[in-house]
Order: C-alpha cells, then sequence, then structure tokens
C-alpha cells in the first residue's frame, strides 16, 4: 500500500504544478475585457510614459548618391500596462507572458524620416507582459532613413545622420517619450564596418511644437557618427596620385643640358592621351553593348568591320559560328543572292516568304470543286487555279477573294511579329560582339601603345645602365 500511496502523491504534485491551464485562463481573463484602443493608464489626465532606445547591428549601406542610410537595428519600447497586472500565485505561479501585438494596446512610434517603401520597417514580434503590468517590445528590423551627405572632404569625411523617432498620432500631453539610456543606443553587439568606422550614437530627447498642432510633441533622436575607412583610398587614389604629381616635379631637378626634360614630359604627355582614350572608347564600348533595336539600326560598314574583318583578324569566334575568311566571302555572296531572289519573287511570295513556284502548278481535275470551301486542310495553291466557266467567276470570285485577303493579313502580321523577334535578337546579339570586339581591340593598341612608348623612352636616353 505504501508504494501505491507514495504514487497517488506523485500524481496529485504533477497535476498542481501544470502551467497549462493556468496560463490559458490568465490570457482569458486579461483579454477578455481588454481594449487595444484605450490609452493604458489610471488617469487620463497624465501621460504615459514609454522608454525607448535601440541597439544599432549593423551598418549595411551608405548611399551617397540617393542619400540614404540603411542599418540593421533592434528597437526596445518599455511601458506599464495597469491593465494587465496579476498576482502570480492566483495563476499557478505564471509571472510572463508573450503575447502577440495585435492584441494589446502598443506605442505608434515610428521613423520620422524613414525612406522606406512600407515606412516602417520592423518586424512585429510578442511583447513580453510580467505581472506587474511592464510591457517590453523589442522588434528588429532593416531601416532606410533619409542623411544629408556632405561628400565635401573625400575620402576624409565624416558623416552624421540622424534617426528621429517619436509617436506619430500621441502628443507629448498622452505619451510622454524617454531616453532608455543616457548614453545612446546600444552598441554592444555592433558587427563593424569595412568601408565605415563607428564613432558614437548619442541620443537627444526633443519636445517640438509643430505648426499643424499647438500640442507639444516628443521625439527621441540618434545620430550615428561615422568616419570613412581612407586605406582603401589611400593607396588606390591618393599615393597614384601623389606618386605621378613627384614625378612630374622631379623632371625640373635634371639639368637643362641632359636633354631628358623634353622626354619624360613627352612620356607623361602619352601615358595621360593613353588614360584619356580609354575612357572614350570605354563609353563607346558600353554603348554598343546596350543599343537595342528599338532605338539603333547597325549600319553595313559596322557589321562588315566589327562582325566579319576585326573579329578574323583578332582570332575571335562567336558560339556555333566560326569566323574565316572563307566564310566572310560566302556571307557575303549570300547576301547577294538574297536580294536578287527577293528582287524577282512576287509579293505574295516575298510577304508570306513562301517559294514562289505554285503560280506554275497545273490546276487539278475538279477545280471548281476544290474552290468551294477552305478549311484548315486548304491547299493554297488550288486556290489560285483559274475558274472554268462563268459562274464560278461570278459566284466564287468574290468570296475567295475576301477570304484569302483576310488570310493573307493574318499571315502577314504572325509573319512580321516572329520576323521582327527574330531580327531584335539578332541585332542585339550583334551590337554585344560588336562591343566584345572593339574592347578586345582597344586591349591589344593600347597594349602595344604603352609598349613602344615606354620603350622609345627608355631607348631615348643616353645611360640606362649605370657602370
Amino acid at each position: 500500500m505504501a508504494p501505491m500511496l507514495a504514487a497517488l502523491a506523485l500524481l496529485a504534485l504533477i497535476s498542481v504544478s501544470e502551467q497549462g491551464p493556468h496560463e490559458k485562463r490568465l490570457l482569458n481573463s486579461l483579454l477578455n475585457s481588454y481594449n487595444t484602443l484605450e490609452r493604458p493608464v489610471a488617469n487620463e489626465s497624465e501621460p504615459l510614459e514609454v522608454k525607448f532606445g535601440l541597439t544599432l547591428q549593423q551598418i549595411i549601406d551608405v548611399d551617397e548618391k540617393n542619400q540614404l542610410l540603411i542599418t540593421n537595428i533592434w528597437l526596445s519600447l518599455e511601458w506599464n500596462d495597469y491593465n494587465l497586472r496579476w498576482n502570480d500565485s492566483d495563476y499557478g505561479g505564471v509571472k510572463d507572458l508573450r503575447i502577440t501585438p495585435n492584441k494589446l494596446w502598443k506605442p505608434d512610434v515610428l521613423m520620422y524620416n524613414s525612406a522606406d517603401e512600407g515606412f516602417d520597417g520592423t518586424y512585429q514580434t510578442n511583447v513580453v507582459v510580467r505581472n506587474n503590468g511592464s510591457c517590453l517590445y523589442v522588434p528588429p528590423g532593416i531601416f532606410k532613413s533619409t542623411c544629408k551627405i556632405d561628400i565635401t572632404w573625400f575620402p576624409f569625411d565624416d558623416q552624421h545622420c540622424d534617426m528621429k523617432f517619436g509617436s506619430w498620432t500621441y502628443d507629448g500631453n498622452q505619451l510622454d517619450l524617454v531616453l532608455k539610456d543616457e548614453a545612446g543606443g546600444d552598441l554592444s553587439d555592433f558587427i563593424t564596418n569595412g568601408e565605415w568606422y563607428l564613432i558614437g550614437m548619442p541620443g537627444k530627447k526633443n519636445t517640438i511644437t509643430y505648426a499643424c498642432c499647438p500640442e507639444p510633441y516628443v521625439d527621441v533622436t540618434f545620430t550615428i557618427m561615422i568616419r570613412r575607412r581612407t586605406l582603401y583610398y589611400f593607396f588606390n587614389l591618393i599615393v597614384p596620385c601623389v606618386l605621378i604629381s613627384s614625378m612630374a616635379l622631379l623632371g625640373f631637378t635634371l639639368p637643362p643640358d641632359s636633354g631628358e626634360k623634353l622626354t619624360l614630359g613627352t612620356y607623361f604627355n602619352c601615358i595621360m592621351f593613353m588614360v584619356a582614350s580609354s575612357v572614350v572608347l570605354t563609353v563607346v564600348v558600353l554603348n554598343y553593348h546596350h543599343r537595342t533595336a528599338d532605338i539603333h539600326e547597325m549600319p553595313q560598314w559596322i557589321k562588315t568591320v566589327f562582325l566579319q574583318w576585326l573579329p578574323w583578324i583578332l582570332r575571335m569566334s562567336r558560339p556555333g559560328k566560326k569566323i574565316t575568311r572563307k566564310t566572310i566571302m560566302m556571307s557575303n555572296r549570300m547576301r547577294e543572292l538574297e536580294l536578287k531572289e527577293r528582287s524577282s519573287k512576287s509579293l505574295l511570295a516575298n510577304v508570306l516568304d513562301i517559294d514562289d513556284d505554285f503560280r506554275h502548278v497545273p490546276p487539278p481535275p475538279n477545280s471548281t470543286a476544290s474552290t468551294g470551301n477552305l478549311g484548315p486542310g486548304t491547299d493554297f495553291r488550288r486556290s489560285f487555279v483559274r475558274p472554268s466557266t462563268m459562274e464560278d467567276v461570278g459566284g466564287g470570285l468574290g468570296s475567295h477573294h475576301r477570304e484569302l485577303h483576310l488570310i493573307l493579313r493574318e499571315l502577314q502580321f504572325i509573319t512580321a511579329r516572329m520576323k521582327k523577334a527574330d531580327e531584335e535578337a539578332e541585332l542585339i546579339s550583334d551590337w554585344k560582339f560588336a562591343a566584345m570586339v572593339v574592347d578586345r581591340f582597344c586591349l591589344f593598341v593600347f597594349t602595344l601603345f604603352t609598349i613602344i612608348a615606354t620603350v622609345a623612352v627608355l631607348l631615348s636616353a643616353p645611360h640606362i645602365i649605370v657602370q
């Protein structure tokens, strides 16, 4: 009997400590009469204090062109809701709950200078509610904020980007927004950015009376202070410019009778000319690459030079198309034959892009019966035979003419659309290949120019090797 009594006592203890029914009962008790529109204060004449803070996780991007700052931030809002208080001993020791924000009142705090498409970029997480009525809401989000970026001292520039948060509808008499930490934002989990160094993130509370409303509105503004890392720009931009300038200045230290002042200046002029020319030709290559059939039509001389002869000289080829002297001559010959063939074909054959031999086919035996109806299997060559009687001429010619005219228009439209799509795709491919050819040609030309200019300058010196 003793083991049985011990087992029964254990089961009784387990049923008493079970938390599921107590939490369910507590949620029903709290939310049955809860109104999400009610500002949760005991006295409506007093403002509700909301502690606000944020944790900066990462600076994703600083867009200087569009004046935008994109960051990964966790917000932190804490307030006390007097409608969400309970005695934990009455509900099996349940001291806190996780409730979705759409079932509770929460402050409508938004970022005023948001540039996001949805304006609010936060993810709606649960609100942690404790038995004393305190509510903690920590929504993470990707924030896209406007920032006045000044690049006067680039690349030695500092940027100060403000993030202004405040209630959108509650004024300062109804909702008092205070800083959770006087030092500013939390930077303990910040991920280091490769381009920007984070100096600090101070916060400040402001009370402003806007022109629209007589009531004061409270906001909390955090300033993200960042400094551009100059190591990359120093070695890739500043050092080359300083070296080139120093080399130009060293030319004045050469004796006038050495004859090398003009040679060194000539070399610098050649290099500057090459750099300027490369920029211009790069623009030409990009222009060719992005051309479309709706805007540009490829002239015949570009086809001949950049699609045939120059690729053959540079030993370039297209997928499935090997470019040789023989293929170039055959292509030109086929183009001439195609032009002659089209000039000799009838109008209908050119429109439908079919052979012209149907005009010479002899009429079938039952021509009168065969021209009575047109169906899916109708032979168009038999529809053009000469009628044998005047009745056929009077009765069938008009209907056949109208039906053939409609069919011809539909076939002409479909054929034209298919041809246009194929021609546009082929033309775009030709422009891109022409851009590749120009790019490869510039590579060979500028490489040869650099080698020749360098060798010419070195050989013009009286003493290359110091003995």
